[in-house]
């Protein structure tokens, strides 16, 4: 088999990443990785009372499944959007989505993610005025 043949990887992980979105992934397939050309897979983990920053990824869809660990993830225009996401789950985001996970347990949440775009981080979008909206969303009802 020449170098340009596909040929089939094992990625192991190693020491991982902070992204944009400020939350740290574990290494795993991608573009940089592996040479995938369509999808992207790796691992995340938020410590108890972590989040991430508001953000999207552009023309690519994102699926994430939780291994353990509760936490909330706000979505849509707005971040109006809040969904429970527990140990089990499966979500989808679709492209251009804006969302925001949070956890909201006292554990770590670990997660699986896997991405339409193969490069790590070339698609993400972050949208630091919907942070600003989610926070003073958050003040006002803790002092309700």
């Amino acid at each position: 088999m020449d170098d340009s043949s596909p040929a089939c990887r094992v990625v192991r992980p190693g020491d991982g990443y902070t992204g944009k979105q400020g939350l740290d992934y574990g290494t795993g397939v991608s573009a940089e990785s592996a040479g995938a050309r369509g999808l992207c897979l790796h691992t995340l983990v938020v410590p108890p009372g972590g989040r991430g920053t508001a953000h999207l990824h552009e023309h690519h869809e994102s699926a994430v499944y939780v291994l353990e660990g509760d936490s909330e993830m706000w979505w849509g225009e707005g971040l109006a959007h809040r969904d429970v996401v527990r140990p089990g789950d499966f979500v989808y985001i679709p492209a251009g989505v804006p969302h925001l996970p949070v956890n909201t347990g006292s554990t770590p949440l670990r997660a699986v993610i896997a991405r339409t775009d193969p490069n790590e981080q070339e698609s993400v979008v972050l949208l630091p005025e919907l942070d600003a909206l989610l926070d003073q969303r958050l003040r006002a009802a803790g002092e309700a």
